[in-house]
Order: C-alpha cells, then sequence, then structure tokens
C-alpha cells in the first residue's frame, strides 16, 4: 500500500523549548484564535505587522537572540504552554459536536471551491464566494465535521490593486512564495511528489497536490506549474478566473476532473460531493466515468453520482454563472464521449443552454440536473433561483421547482473583534461561541453595560482610523502617491465622526455610486458643524470588467472634490486584512445592490457582529435580517424596473440619512455622551443577527438539509 504524506516546507531551528511555534504556523487554526497570534506579535509586533501577520515570514525574519529570549520569558512560556494546550485538545478531541449529534454518520464529504478565502497571506480569492468557502471550512473544523476542501493553487493569486492619480484601477500580479506560505507538499512513500493527471487535446497534463491545514480540516490545492507541463500548460493555475476562454475551461476540467482524481489519489472516498458554485461541475462527468469504466452504463453511473451530489448557486447575475460556447466543448472535452459511451448530442444535451443568440453549455444547467441536494443561499435568491431555472422541470410550478435555500453565514471567530469577544466571555460565559445559534442565550445581551460597548465601539473605530492613517503614510512615503492621493487614502479622517463604510466587489450591479447621484446634497450632510458624516469606499474590480473599473473611476473623482473635506475616501487593494479593520470599525454598513441580483451577501452580518449597524436595499441576507429595529432599509420591499428602482432608493438613501441615521447618533446623549438609544438599535442588531447569520448556524443547515439527505 502506498503511503501518503505531507512534507512541511521549512522546518525552522528553533529553540527547544518553543520548537512548536513551527507547527503552529503551518495550521491556520490560529488565524481565529487571537491567543495564538500573541505569541507571535507579543515577541515582535513591528515585524508582525511589517510580514502581513504571516507567521512563517515571521519565523524566517525573527532574529534568533528574540527567540531566545522568548524561551527565557516565564510569562511568554506560561502563554505558549496556555496555546498550545488548547491547540491540542482541538485537534484531537472526540466528542466534536458532529460526532455527537450524527455518530452513524461519519462520511466523507468533498468540498470544491474555485476560490478559498482563508487569510490575506494566502490571496488564492478574489470576493465574496472565495471567503465564504474559507469560512466554511473553519467551521467545518470547529463542528468536526468529516469534510475535505479541493481547489486550485494559484501562483500569483489574485491581482494586488493600485489606483492612478485619476481614479484607474491597475492590476497588480505578484508571483506568490510558496516557501513563505502554509503549504505541505503531498508527497509519495519514496519521497517524490504525488501528482495526478488530466487529459487534454495536445496531451496529458500533471498537477502536483499541495495540503493546507485548516484546523481539523484538510484542503487541498493543484498546482500545474511544474516541469513536467509545457509553458502554456504551467500557467494554467497562475491566476484566478481567466478572461481566456481557453484557459477558463481548463481550469474548471483541472478542478473538477483533476479534484476528483486528487481525492481517489489521496485515498478518500467521499460519499457526499459538494459543489460550490458551477465551476466545478465537470466533476459530475469523471465520478460517472468511474461507473461507465467498471461496465456501467453513463444513464446509470449518471443516476447512481446524482443522489451524493450537492450544488449551491450562489448569483443570479449572468457573469456568475459559467457558460461555454460548444466549440469550445468540442475541443477540450470531445475525447470523453466514446469513453463515457454517448454521442456527442448526447453530452451537450447535460448543459445545453438556449440563448438568444446561440448555445451554449452551461455549468450550472451540468450541476443543476444532476444532483439531488441543490440550494441557493438566501430565502430571497430561492425563489429568484426557482424562477430563474423553471424551465428545467417545465412539468413543476415554479414554487415546486426543487432549488432550497439555505442563508450565508460567517465564521464568527474569524470576524470578530478580540474585544467584542472578550464581552460576551464575560458575559455569556467562556464557551459562548459553542452555543452561538442559541438564541435564548442573547437575551443577556441587554445585560451588557452600555459604557462598556460605547467604548469598545469607540476603539474599534479608532484603531480603524488610524490604521487608515498609517497606511497612506507608508504609501506616501513609498513615493507611491501623489499627495491628492493621499487626501483620498484616509489620512484626514475623524475617529470621532460618524462612519460609513462601503466595501465590496466593484460590479456595476452593486451601485457603488449611488449615493454620489446628488454630490451637492451628499456634501452639505457631510459638512454640516458638530455632526459631520465621512465614507469610506474600497474594492477591486475584475481586471476584465470595465464596466466596474469605470465605476471606480467614477467614485474616485468624487473622493477628489476638494469640497468634501477629505471625508470621502478610497482605499485601494481591499484584502481580508482591511475587511477586518472595516467591518469592526464603521458605525454603518452600507449595501446598494440593485435587487435582486444580490444573493445573500455577507459583509454586513461581519459588521454587524461587532456592532456596526447596516444600511441596506432589501435584497440577500437582509431582507430575512432586518427588523426594522436593528438597522435601516434602502427602498421597498419589492422589484420595479431598474430605473424605477435607482431614484426611488436614492430618494430613500438620502432621506434616512437626513432625517434618521445622523440625528440617531448625534442626537440625545445622557450625561457620560453617550448615544443611548443608538446604543440600543447596535444591541438589537447584535441580538438578532448575530445567533442567526453565523457559519455554526449554517452549516447545520447544510447538514441536516443536504448533506445527511445524500448520505442515505
Amino acid at each position: 500500500m502506498t503511503i501518503f504524506k505531507s512534507k512541511i516546507s521549512t522546518n525552522f531551528d528553533l529553540p527547544r523549548r518553543i520548537y512548536r511555534l513551527n507547527e503552529l504556523a503551518y495550521n491556520l487554526w490560529w488565524v481565529w484564535n487571537p491567543i495564538a497570534q500573541r505569541l507571535f506579535n507579543r515577541i515582535d509586533n513591528n515585524l508582525w505587522e511589517r510580514v502581513n501577520h504571516n507567521p512563517i515570514r515571521w519565523l524566517r525574519e525573527i532574529p534568533r537572540t528574540a527567540l531566545n529570549a522568548a524561551s527565557q520569558d516565564p510569562l511568554y512560556l506560561e502563554l505558549y504552554d496556555q496555546v498550545f494546550t488548547e491547540f491540542d485538545h482541538y485537534l484531537t478531541e472526540k466528542d466534536m459536536w458532529y460526532a455527537t449529534a450524527y455518530p452513524k454518520k461519519q462520511h466523507e464529504i468533498a468540498y470544491f471551491s474555485m476560490e478559498f478565502g482563508l487569510h490575506e497571506t494566502l490571496p488564492i480569492y478574489s470576493g465574496g464566494l472565495g471567503v465564504l468557502s474559507g469560512d466554511h471550512l473553519k467551521e467545518t473544523s470547529d463542528l468536526g465535521l468529516p469534510l475535505v476542501g479541493i481547489g486550485l493553487l494559484y501562483t500569483e493569486g489574485y491581482f494586488s490593486q493600485h489606483i492612478s492619480e485619476d481614479g484607474w484601477q491597475e492590476a497588480i500580479n505578484n508571483p506568490l512564495d510558496f516557501l513563505n506560505l502554509p503549504l505541505n507538499r503531498v508527497l509519495k512513500e519514496d519521497g517524490t511528489e504525488l501528482t495526478i493527471q488530466v487529459e487534454f487535446p495536445d496531451g496529458p497534463v500533471q498537477a502536483r497536490i499541495w495540503e493546507i491545514r485548516v484546523g481539523r480540516t484538510p484542503l487541498y490545492l493543484l498546482d500545474t506549474n511544474i516541469d513536467a507541463n509545457n509553458s502554456f500548460v504551467r500557467q494554467l493555475t497562475t491566476r484566478l478566473y481567466w478572461s481566456d476562454v481557453n484557459l477558463r475551461i481548463m481550469q474548471e476540467v483541472l478542478l473538477g476532473v483533476g479534484g476528483v482524481r486528487a481525492l481517489r489519489a489521496l485515498g478518500f472516498n467521499p460519499l457526499v460531493w459538494h459543489m460550490n458554485e458551477g465551476h466545478a461541475a465537470f466533476m459530475i462527468i469523471e465520478r460517472a466515468r468511474e461507473h461507465v469504466k467498471e461496465g456501467m452504463s453513463f444513464e446509470n453511473a449518471l443516476n447512481k453520482t446524482q443522489k451524493n451530489n450537492v450544488f449551491t448557486t450562489h448569483t443570479p447575475v449572468p457573469a456568475g454563472n459559467d457558460e461555454f460556447p460548444l466549440w469550445l466543448i468540442d475541443k477540450y472535452l470531445a475525447s470523453l464521449w466514446a469513453e463515457l459511451g454517448i454521442t456527442r448530442d448526447q453530452f451537450v444535451d447535460l448543459a445545453r443552454h438556449q440563448q438568444s443568440w446561440g448555445e451554449t453549455f452551461s455549468m450550472p444547467v451540468l450541476a443543476l440536473r444532476n444532483s439531488n441536494g441543490r440550494n441557493a443561499v438566501s430565502e430571497l435568491h430561492g425563489t429568484v433561483a426557482r424562477e430563474m431555472w423553471k424551465y428545467l422541470w417545465p412539468e413543476r410550478k415554479v414554487e415546486d421547482v426543487p432549488i432550497t435555500y439555505v442563508t450565508n453565514g460567517v465564521h464568527t471567530a474569524t470576524w470578530m473583534a478580540r474585544r467584542i469577544r472578550g464581552l460576551y466571555d464575560n458575559y455569556f460565559g467562556p464557551d459562548w461561541l459553542e452555543h452561538i445559534d442559541d438564541l435564548e442565550m442573547w437575551e443577556k445581551m441587554d445585560n451588557i453595560h452600555n459604557n462598556e460597548l460605547w467604548a469598545i465601539r469607540n476603539h474599534l473605530k479608532r484603531k480603524l482610523v488610524l490604521y487608515i492613517q498609517e497606511r497612506a503614510r507608508k504609501r506616501w512615503i513609498s513615493g507611491s502617491l501623489h499627495p491628492v492621493q493621499v487626501i483620498a487614502s484616509g489620512v484626514m479622517l475623524d475617529p470621532y465622526v460618524l462612519t460609513i463604510g462601503f466595501a465590496r466587489r466593484f460590479a456595476t450591479y452593486k451601485r457603488a455610486n449611488l449615493i454620489l447621484e446628488d454630490i451637492d446634497r451628499l456634501i452639505n450632510m457631510i459638512n454640516v458643524p458638530n455632526r459631520p458624516i465621512q465614507i469610506i469606499f474600497s474594492g477591486k474590480a475584475h481586471p476584465a470588467d470595465e464596466p466596474g473599473k469605470m465605476l471606480i473611476q467614477e467614485v474616485y473623482r468624487a473622493v477628489k472634490k476638494a469640497e468634501n473635506g477629505g471625508r470621502i475616501v478610497f482605499l485601494e487593494d481591499y484584502d481580508m486584512n482591511l475587511a477586518r479593520y472595516l467591518v469592526q470599525g464603521v458605525d454603518v454598513w452600507m449595501n446598494t445592490p440593485r435587487r435582486p441580483n444580490e444573493a445573500s451577501g455577507t459583509s454586513g452580518m461581519k459588521a454587524a457582529l461587532n456592532g456596526a449597524l447596516n444600511f441596506s436595499v432589501l435584497d440577500g441576507w437582509w431582507r430575512e435580517a432586518y427588523n426594522g429595529e436593528n438597522g435601516w432599509s434602502i427602498g421597498p420591499d419589492a422589484d420595479v424596473n431598474s430605473q424605477v428602482q435607482d431614484q426611488t432608493d436614492i430618494d430613500s438613501l438620502y432621506r434616512t440619512l437626513e432625517e434618521e441615521i445622523i440625528p440617531l447618533y448625534y442626537g440625545e446623549r445622557d450625561a457620560n455622551n453617550m448615544p443611548v438609544k443608538w446604543l440600543e438599535k447596535v444591541k438589537n442588531s447584535m441580538r438578532t443577527i448575530t445567533p442567526q447569520f453565523n457559519m455554526r448556524r449554517m452549516l447545520k443547515e447544510y447538514i441536516d438539509r443536504l448533506y445527511i439527505p445524500a448520505m442515505k
């Protein structure tokens, strides 16, 4: 029997007493455990910040004298022992939630995703889909679910963003240094790399396998940048979401077909196969091919695998639902037809989608037709998805189309500020995270003293503003910013002003420019003496999305207007690190998508965890969360044509800001200068949103409604 093992890229020469720092650096458990992060930043916090919270780079650059001193420091060693006691218990505990709830359902689950957002040092994600995937793996680990992740390792990651003086987005591709990432090479017993092979028209493509440890959960990533491949193939896993359709379809074949083969090579035999979006749907073909090879008919093979397939659709926006022209299917998949024992037309029929301009091969159609578990990511998105895909079930009424929904959630420990967690430790008990979805526990929210909550909220906003100012200062010193850009980067932000955040992918349907439609009215609001507001924008457009880049430029030009006095800013190069500062530090989280295009969204959930109030269109998850007292809505709970919706939402947005949000924040204060009614709203938000829109609740619903049925 061949034995495979993960090979850590670097074993650092550490003092014996603290040698396990190397082990901790290669397990992302530290990402959502602040006490573990202290083992690094306590020795040298300046270095920790300079290496962007990368413990492997930190270990590579920290002076040996500093490590020697730490190994002799009784207080540091006490912390070290505490961390590793918790770490070891976490990794070895047998009675995790899933093992207790489902002792007879210990089957492996495979989770395929094109991107995983785990931490800013691993930029193999582009936005919400990837961050959700990363949160999914973290909560899987916390619950003890026997799940394994499959994805691709992009050697240049997702691009870094630079905004030019005229507001144009420039994409900078930076090769990743694998030696400074928490990647473990998977090796055979003889010490050579484990690889898998996928056939393409110009010959077979080899891919090696890397492992990332996410607590108890393994994530395996495929990489084609190896000597066995030619130069064209080696760039296949260079970047996320290639615009070149040849590379794009090859990536998706590699993810779906290669992902199955990688799991087989590693010795996994999952019973449940979860596709997080349609990018991985070629997995269906590969699993059917395995059964056909054993002598089963293709029809029976599909039927056999269908009951174990789970598919999550994340967006109604066409750009998020990959479809390929039929000539591309002919080019890359023609060799499969004979192997499957079917004709070309039978193969195309698996995912044929008739468009006004011709036929395509639709990845969501392939997944929907061949999965028994199908879900949207919010209640409203479920309604939209059933209407959108009803033609696949022409014999059914729209409401009976078999697409359910599981509303998204976020991994609380990753996104909640340490001081908020400490506050809950004091009021709810140290194990409150284990019961976060217990609604009864959250009734204790009323016991929290206003002065404690207000002090933390002010601290988080000061922390955000200081971070932004220091970030701008460093970029100015580097010579990469014009003085006007320095102002646009936030050096004039005030930590004592009502602060609104808008940060997300810059796609046109998200309408980042909605609040700028009447710029004079907005500037009048911004500059009111004794009750000003400030607005922070951030986000990237896909490099091929010209309208999205033009939207950034429009926002940036408003940012540079002298009339706003530095109170509207745009922060370039949005990533998970900046996202944490923003969702923890702003007072209001604004969201303005054109309904019903936002399937769910999660950034507002992260803000709510930390006491920010949502101000959003009633789309996605906010339509379920909003109760009239825990934030504000923009526009009505109704779908109208886009032109009417835009004007209605603009009027609602300005009116709500002027008549409700600003007066509530700056209005009646108590003897300690605290806005009591504002804090009541904050508590209502935290009480109602945190227990419901978290990853623990979400994953339990996936288990009950999708994973367990797929195991039968």
